[in-house]
């Protein structure tokens, strides 16, 4: 039996550096993280047995310092290298360098990372094994009209695509000449800026498709499995925002067939460790060979639930020599797993990436049916220099059924204060008709939120456990204030059973009454029992409403609570009749006009001013591009106008909300 690892270094940050830590731990090796100026504080730096700085915030500047991490580990005597996913997981030189030193790469040969991870190469290499792929020009195309005569060749629509991509950096979707001129840019740019490499190709857009890819698994002894697929459909800029596994829609016979493709186009490149092949899929369940990854992927946890397997063990012993201990037999895929990304950003906002300190933080407590990956905890900061992901939330159930609603309970559980996140956009696809049923795409998003996201839609069960949660927290309020110091007694709290709660524009009459177990609510003719424990500035309420499980998140407003359940919040505020009645007097606030002032949506570096004062514009038009978290956001007229001033210039950084510009 090869000797295992004493020592290993985590090429990474956030929840990856914290995910592989947490196996290492557990397999006794010792770890060594490593930081920048903004991660100092950071959760995988805490965790680590030791931690090394490598320099400034950017990561060109350091975790994307091949140099700077062979130091840190020549330093701590680290044996081997983990890289995560992203920066230098799929990087040659990294494992060429790693090598020359003695050091041990946690991840896959030379020779697979320089046929796979390289997009233009993988294409040639599928093509050459006789592996379908989807149509397009596999070459490096020079400039923005040879990439519209090509998009031509092929058909609209057409995917722009960096080389050496990843995440949704560097991906475009044309659907005329001008697209293709516009994101050929806009393409190379972020490549360049994500990725030190600016090649781009093209390829034919798949419309109504699904993304499925294939996690596999091999060693050094020529063994390689495949432990069965995931579902990445759900995904918004070709980014992935929900996972799940298995897939809803593949049949025995089509995931068979997938998962033997992948083992041959594994054994190809002779591909150690664990990697995952992506496919598109048509309504017809035909697959096409996308890319291979040739890392640990996001996701990767969906598939460890269903099959009981640690994949960053498995990757650890692979790399340390050992024969996989798993057959193709022992691959067995029980229950359902699901994954939702919770990132920083604000999905009212065009999911616009959000910066700052997280002034709460209370994840869901994991169990057997909910985990958490996260690098973070309160107090911790979201920086502009990286990924704006927070957590990823994982649900386990044997029923897809199940997995949902746990998936449901654990976003409800979710506070999260300080900055914006997209919990109510997760809320809001996990509740929808379609997502249930299993009917998707990667249009999914674009089909079912054409103009944007504006909030999840109240259930009727919804607004029942609103008021009815409401009048419990104003009862149970009441009650403590009857009792304060000096006014203590055996009597039970004295208060009125008659309240008027007002939510959504509704004005409720409700009765509410005491109980062995808790309380309840009469609400339009029907009794509702309540059963919690809550206390007055805890953020969640848990407990039971007509039955139901059911988890609240509290804010105290000057008035009344904001109540998020089903990612929903609404302002909820419980009164007597009397002081309902005189609510209704009250004059309402108007917000000012900014109708006619392009705002910055995010933090971030203005990249261009794209008109001039003076000029007409028409709805739609570019007006500014805005960097932020290494992605460029271009900011459109929502109407016809007239530029009256420009308040900013490129190079400018500017706060949310900042002026850039003003119409006539």
């Amino acid at each position: 039996m090869p000797e295992m690892f004493k020592k290993i270094l985590i090429a990474n940050r956030g929840e990856i550096a914290c995910r592989v830590i947490k196996t290492a731990k557990k397999m006794g090796i010792a770890t060594v993280a490593v930081y920048s100026e903004a991660d100092a504080d950071a959760l995988h730096v805490r965790m680590a047995d030791e931690a090394v700085f490598i320099g400034p915030p950017p990561a060109a500047e350091s975790y994307l310092k091949i140099d700077k991490i062979i130091a840190a580990c020549k330093e701590t005597g680290a044996e081997a290298v983990h890289p995560g996913y992203g920066f230098l997981s799929e990087k040659t030189e990294f494992a060429e360098a790693l090598e020359k030193e003695g050091i041990t790469f946690i991840g896959p040969n030379k020779k697979a990372i320089a046929a796979m991870g390289d997009k233009i190469e993988s294409k040639k290499l599928a093509a050459s094994a006789k592996v379908n792929t989807v149509p397009g020009h596999i070459g490096v195309i020079p400039d923005r009209e040879e990439a519209v005569k090509i998009a031509r060749e092929i058909g609209y629509p057409v995917m722009i695509k960096a080389s050496a991509g990843g995440g949704g950096k560097g991906m475009r979707i044309a659907y005329n000449d001008e697209e293709v001129r516009e994101g050929f840019k806009s393409a190379q740019n972020e490549a360049r800026s994500s990725f030190a490499d600016d090649r781009v190709f093209i390829e034919k857009f798949v419309e109504e498709p699904r993304h499925i890819e294939i996690q596999v698994l091999g060693d050094s002894h020529g063994n390689v499995i495949y432990l069965g697929e995931r579902e990445c459909s759900i995904q918004r800029r070709h980014q992935k925002v929900i996972e799940e596994a298995p897939s809803p829609f593949l049949d025995e016979a089509t995931r068979k067939a997938m998962g033997e493709q992948a083992v041959a186009l594994a054994k190809a490149v002779d591909y150690r460790s664990a990697g995952t092949v992506e496919f598109i899929v048509d309504k017809d369940k035909n697959f096409y060979f996308l890319e291979m990854n040739t890392r640990l992927q996001v996701e990767h946890p969906v598939t460890e639930l269903v099959t009981g397997i640690d994949l960053v063990e498995q990757m650890i012993r692979v790399a340390a020599g050992e024969k996989l201990s798993i057959s193709q037999e022992d691959v067995k895929l029980n229950g359902w797993a699901i994954e939702s990304r919770v990132y920083a950003e604000d999905p009212f906002r065009g999911f616009l990436p959000s910066i700052g300190r997280l002034t709460r933080y209370r994840p869901p407590a994991e169990s057997e049916s909910v985990r958490v990956d996260t690098g973070i905890y309160e107090g911790s900061e979201i920086s502009m220099f990286y990924d704006p992901m927070i957590a990823k939330l994982i649900t386990y159930g044997k029923t897809r059924d199940e997995a949902i609603l746990a998936m449901r309970q654990a976003l409800d559980s979710y506070y999260i204060r300080g900055i914006s996140h997209n919990i109510s956009f997760l809320s809001a696809i996990m509740n929808h008709p379609r997502f249930i049923e299993g009917r998707l795409t990667t249009g999914f998003i674009a089909e079912e939120y054409p103009d944007g996201f504006h909030g999840g839609v109240l259930s009727a069960d919804g607004r029942t456990t609103l008021i009815a949660v409401a009048t419990m927290m104003n009862a149970v309020e009441v009650g403590r204030a009857g009792q304060i110091s000096g006014k203590l007694t055996d009597e039970p709290p004295s208060y009125g059973n008659d309240w008027v709660v007002s939510v959504d524009g509704e004005e409720v009459p409700v009765t509410f009454g005491l109980t062995d177990v808790g309380c309840q609510v009469l609400i339009d003719g029907t009794v509702i029992p309540v059963e919690t424990d809550w206390m007055p500035g805890e953020p969640v309420v848990h407990g039971k409403v007509g039955g139901r499980q059911v988890a609240v998140e509290v804010d105290r407003l000057q008035e009344g609570y904001l109540l998020t359940h089903d990612g929903v919040s609404l302002p909820v505020v419980v009164r007597t009749p009397r002081a309902a009645e005189l609510a209704k007097l009250m004059p309402e606030k108007v917000a000012p006009d900014t109708s006619k002032m392009l705002l910055c949506p995010m933090p971030g570096l203005v990249v261009s001013i794209d008109v001039a004062e003076g000029e007409e514009v028409k709805a739609g038009q570019a007006l500014a591009v805005v960097e932020a978290m290494k992605m460029e956001n271009i900011l459109r007229a929502e109407r016809d106008g007239v530029v009256a001033s420009i308040k900013a210039k490129p190079g400018d950084s500017l706060a949310v909300d900042d002026v850039i510009m003003e119409f006539e």
